[in-house]
């Protein structure tokens, strides 16, 4: 709907409250409008009811405000016109909650309408401004480490900069919003002790206004006047307490996920076993108390018929399995006995042999990564049970997306009964690379080497980097931190054992559907790159043989611009030739890869090599069907490989980074030979090093004598 326009509307409106308190108005206007007050608040209450955060009608102490004005013009109007009429007075809304809601008996109506504002005064309105308060002063105390948050966020790369910047903009906006209620909840109040003033008013000037004008007695004073004024703080009182109401439900979920109705069926209703001892007393109490009978049995059975709901559907829970995932999140399913059949499995339907494409798609293996869980687990992966494994792999998947550029489809997570209960599986095109069992109620303390006591719990080793740990219990979180130990949960536990994986094996994750993704989002800026490149000097599947041997040395292919750039420089040169492609892009990316390797001192920190152990791998290089392989002698490269080894061991027990350094002619096939023995390090070239990068050489790797043959 095309809202242009009702800016200068709900403004002329506004300036007409006011002018409504001087100007008398016709009873039928008023009963527009005291009608249109209730079904205003209404509106608002149940708008409050389907927010997921408040933000969502930040809007709402400005409304509190107008509509709190409207109430009091309201009643100014009522009062006028009760006043001067008398028993003729024809606002029928008024008349209405006069005669049909205390059923014509102004005491009656009386001590409702105190009752109604005593609730609205003492308990709806008091905690509701003290809500506000707290709420005011822990955002804005909070509101430091939010920020930090966003920067370190922003840092890691796990949000853009237009996100933090959206990010900063909801923590303002959050502050000024709490503080704005922690005021505007002073409307309420005010509004409820005016309610009962201005009802005491009434009350006394239509008495005097019946006895000494009118010439009634005070009986008949008070049956006129004194019902029309009740009925006329009814009808102000109702809207008001659905307002008040509405303030005190938007202060109180603060912590809520979801609209009111839905948290209060799912967080109430989850547990069986409440609803069962519930309706088991409620039939108990029916059947041996006075209590009536037929309420218990019809409440006390609801409950227990929908305890068994629940539990029926948590059976069918595991059996189901979620075909499809869109960006950005993560399934879960069941694995069974591991059949890897997807869909779901329907008790008593026999299912055809495989006689469509379609079916036999579902048995072939497409997951890139896949994650079985012990029946233990499922509650981390459970968001109905608190769990957030699945928002913590989305968040894997982002970071590594922004850290090495390799996009990553959804990762299906099974349960599985072929694993212990606490045990997970990680594996990759259907082959297992990593196996863990977490014990989620522990903290895992894991030594980084500065810890030399042990702690009383399981001994373990850390799953992502094999360091020693023990599973331990919450409380003894302080003495771990004390001795050295760094203490995480074990949803941390999983989450980084799975980044270590994924960046472990991402050369093998990446493939040509992984490359047709990175390609198109390309092609969103730099159109002109792809078109030159693909498919005319480069094929989808070489330039995907180029990716994965950049992220099988941990580069990052994020910059996918430049390589792109310099694949088109260097492929019109060496045609498809893959090493001397790679070679060409490192060298482009050179300020990018050394930058990641320098260490604290802004200096690049390597290990070389001695110019007779390069001769010595340059003549021992032969052309192989893959391109240059490296072949040396058993014993050579046991002493090799031994010496290369301490050096970086040393240079790493300094606090600078594993780099090994070498001349670009023998850089890739001496990379490829050197990682199958020691991981995790660094080979650059010289011509890699960027001309204002400072080099410092900390030991040079040679066989004693210089001799380069070992002996």
């Amino acid at each position: 709907m095309n809202f242009k326009g009702f800016d200068i509307v709900i403004s002329i409106l506004i300036v007409g409250i006011v002018i409504l308190m001087v100007i008398p108005i016709p009873p039928f206007l008023l009963d527009f409008l005291q009608l249109l007050n209730i079904i205003l608040s209404i509106v608002i209450l149940l708008a409050t009811l389907y927010l997921r955060r408040a933000l969502d009608i930040s809007i709402f102490p400005s409304l509190l405000l107008v509509m709190t004005i409207f109430r009091l013009a309201l009643n100014v109007s009522s009062t006028r016109l009760i006043l001067l009429n008398g028993k003729n007075f024809e606002g029928k809304v008024i008349r209405a909650f006069g005669d049909f809601v205390v059923g014509g008996n102004y005491i009656v109506g009386i001590i409702i309408f105190l009752i109604l504002v005593i609730i609205q005064f003492l308990v709806i309105t008091k905690g509701t401004e003290r809500i506000s308060e707290v709420a005011a002063r822990f955002t804005l105390d909070a509101m430091p480490g939010k920020q930090m948050s966003i920067d370190a966020d922003l840092s890691s790369g796990l949000i853009n900069e237009e996100q933090a910047r959206q990010s900063r903009e909801d923590i303002r906006r959050e502050a000024d919003f709490y503080g704005a209620m922690d005021g505007a909840s002073k409307f309420v109040r005010g509004d409820a002790i005016a309610g009962l003033i201005i009802t005491l008013i009434n009350l006394v000037g239509g008495l005097i206004i019946g006895m000494m004008q009118q010439g009634l007695s005070i009986g008949e004073a008070a049956e006129i006047f004194a019902l029309l004024t009740v009925g006329d703080g009814l009808v102000a009182q109702i809207p008001a307490l659905l307002i008040s109401t509405s303030a005190g439900m938007i202060v109180s979920r603060a912590a809520s996920k979801d609209n009111f109705g839905r948290d209060l069926i799912i967080q109430l209703t989850q547990d069986t076993r409440v609803l069962n001892i519930s309706g088991g007393i409620l039939i108990i109490l029916g059947s041996l108390t006075p209590i009536p009978v037929f309420p218990s049995l019809i409440l006390g059975g609801g409950l227990l018929f929908v305890a068994y709901i629940n539990l029926q559907n948590e059976k069918q829970k595991p059996v189901l399995q979620s075909v499809g995932a869109s960006e950005g999140t993560e399934e879960i399913g069941s694995s069974g006995t591991g059949s890897g059949r997807r869909g779901k499995n329907i008790p008593g339907v026999f299912l055809p042999p495989l006689t469509s494409p379609e079916e036999v798609s579902e048995v072939l293996q497409g997951d890139t990564i896949e994650i079985d869980i012990g029946y233990g687990l499922i509650p981390l992966a459970d968001p109905n049970q608190g769990g957030d494994l699945l928002d913590r792999i989305t968040v894997v998947r982002k970071q590594l997306a922004y850290e090495l550029g390799i996009i990553i489809s959804p990762i299906r997570i099974r349960d599985s009964v072929l694993l212990s209960s606490n045990e997970y599986v990680i594996k990759l095109r259907g082959v297992e690379v990593g196996r863990f069992e977490l014990i989620p109620e522990r903290l895992l303390a894991i030594n980084s080497g500065m810890a030399s006591e042990e702690l009383p719990g399981i001994k373990t080793k850390e799953p992502a980097f094999g360091l020693d740990a023990f599973w331990i219990d919450e409380s003894l979180k302080e003495e771990a931190i004390e001795k050295g130990y760094t203490t995480v949960d074990a949803p941390s536990v999983f989450a980084t054992h799975l980044s270590e994986m994924i960046k472990k094996y991402a050369h093998e994750i990446i493939g040509i559907k992984e490359v047709e993704i990175l390609v198109d989002g390309l092609r969103v800026e730099y159109a002109s790159l792809v078109d030159i490149l693909i498919p005319t000097m480069l094929k989808m599947h070489e330039v995907k043989k180029i990716l994965s041997a950049l992220l099988y040395e941990k580069v990052s292919i994020r910059n996918l611009s430049l390589i792109f750039e310099s694949l088109i420089e260097a492929a019109d040169k060496y045609g498809n030739n893959i090493e001397k492609l790679v070679e060409n892009i490192r060298q482009a990316l050179g300020r990018q890869i050394v930058e990641s390797l320098k260490s604290e001192d802004g200096e690049l920190h390597a290990v070389a090599l001695d110019p007779n152990i390069e001769k010595k791998i340059s003549e021992s290089t032969i052309e192989g069907d893959y391109g240059r392989i490296l072949v040396l002698n058993p014993e050579y490269s046991n002493v090799l490989v031994h010496k290369i080894s301490k050096s970086l061991e040393n240079m790493m027990i300094k606090g600078y980074n594993p780099v090994l350094i070498c001349s670009k002619n023998i850089r890739y096939p001496f990379a490829r030979f050197i990682l199958k023995f020691i991981q995790n390090i660094n080979i650059i070239a010289y011509e890699e090093i960027p001309s204002d990068t400072s080099l410092s050489v900390n030991e040079i790797v040679e066989f004693e004598g210089g001799n380069s043959d070992a002996n």
